[in-house]
């Protein structure tokens, strides 16, 4: 057993200004929704180049805030376009609102959507007979799929882009387009601030649109679908007394659910997203010491393909390991890792397998997404992780007899 501290592959980095940040909160007024969370949607707007951005209470809840944004009203054949390798909330917001999931493959060395995946996808869907409405591209471990390129395809299959982009705050599109701005082509774009992300609110995401329609209808739907906008009530003699705004009115103009954010979560993103780019520089650092340690070690263990986009704000650390050719097992390297002290994840195991997705969405091969997961392991990467520490998961997997090529 190792008697250094236990090294996880991820965790969040909170400082004593973050923690004042949350305490001047709780001492103030208001804890839920207020003037906090509207000076972290403006904050992380400016950040990022996106003129609307609609905080909420996790990822999930933007992914789904977003494709109810889109108002598809699906019909029983409708179908929603998703990558393989993603967390399962990916596709899941897709049949929260009727849609069907057809899967695509990914590229096996990066485990993002190519072209020829999301045209392969779109051809099986019309041959099962189901017409797709929207694709659902995800940037992966930090690394942006080619947007532009696949709102073109989505676009001449009449189909909405709505970017997962729960890995790639601070990353950049080809041609040097920050992910989620208003640059970007797709409808919206999704964020999420889950501890382990590259900032955290604790739980929370963001929606980002340059549509200032879309922008308004996310935030009504973030609370029910309810508006308190004197200039959108539509019942005129209810909401108004002569011609002054009633101040007890409001509208259930949509119907939408609960997720609202908090001024306490959004007083620790803010304090969180004025050291983004510190962490983003600490990531890409620990990358880089990955990628100089790991090379004697190829072709047993490769890093993903590294696609050099303009800047990538790095999620995770994803080893692709040739298991088979070294004579041993994933639950074996990663039950040993975990002996020294070394906490590592796989992400993810391709959805389209899921038990579930099985009974409710056609059956594809799909050979990259498969050899893209027998290879993965996510070793530890977050800010406050040294280079030291990356030499020492370095150094671990080389004592492994079975990983020495």
């Amino acid at each position: 057993m190792s008697l250094e501290p236990f090294l996880p592959y991820g965790r969040q980095l909170i400082d004593e200004d973050d923690i004042e940040s949350v305490v001047q909160v709780l001492r103030g007024d208001l804890i839920t929704t207020g003037p906090v969370v509207t000076h972290f949607e403006h904050a992380l707007g400016q950040r990022i180049g996106a003129s609307s951005v609609v905080a909420c209470s996790s990822g999930t809840a933007a992914l789904h805030l977003a494709l109810l944004a889109l108002n598809l009203q699906p019909g029983k054949r409708d179908a929603a376009i998703v990558p393989s390798i993603t967390f399962a909330a990916t596709a899941n917001v897709a049949r929260f609102i009727g849609l069907h999931v057809v899967f695509s493959d990914v590229d096996p060395d990066t485990g993002l959507m190519r072209d020829c995946d999301l045209e392969a996808a779109l051809f099986r869907a019309r041959s099962d007979g189901l017409v797709p409405r929207v694709v659902l591209p995800v940037h992966f471990a930090g690394q942006s799929a080619d947007v532009p390129v696949l709102v073109d395809i989505a676009s001449s299959a009449s189909c909405a882009v709505v970017v997962d982009a729960a890995h790639a705050l601070g990353s950049q599109e080809p041609g040097g387009i920050p992910v989620g701005s208003d640059q970007s082509t797709a409808h919206m774009t999704c964020f999420s601030f889950h501890p382990v992300k590259t900032i955290t609110t604790g739980e929370g995401g963001a929606v980002t649109t340059a549509d200032p329609d879309l922008g308004q209808t996310l935030q009504r739907l973030r609370s029910h679908g309810i508006t308190r906008e004197p200039s959108a009530f539509m019942n005129r003699d209810m909401g108004f007394t002569e011609e002054h705004a009633n101040p007890w009115y409001y509208e259930l103009q949509d119907i939408g659910p609960n997720y609202r954010i908090t001024d306490i979560q959004c007083a620790l993103g803010l304090s969180q997203l004025g050291k983004l780019d510190r962490f983003l520089e600490s990531r890409a650092a620990q990358v880089a010491r990955y990628h100089e340690r790991l090379a004697p070690m190829a072709p047993r263990i490769r890093p993903l393909k590294n696609l050099h986009r303009p800047q990538t704000g790095w999620h995770l650390f994803v080893a692709l390991i040739d298991f088979d050719a070294a004579g041993t097992s994933r639950a074996h390297v990663m039950d040993a890792l975990h002996k020294a002290g070394i906490g590592t994840q796989v992400h993810y195991i391709p959805v389209h397998t899921q038990p579930y997705y099985r009974q409710h969405s056609p059956w594809a091969e799909l050979p990259g997404a498969m050899e893209y997961y027998r290879r993965a392991l996510s070793l530890p990467l977050f800010p406050g992780m040294t280079v030291d520490q990356v030499d020492r998961v370095v150094d671990t997997l080389q004592s492994l007899p079975e990983l020495q090529v």
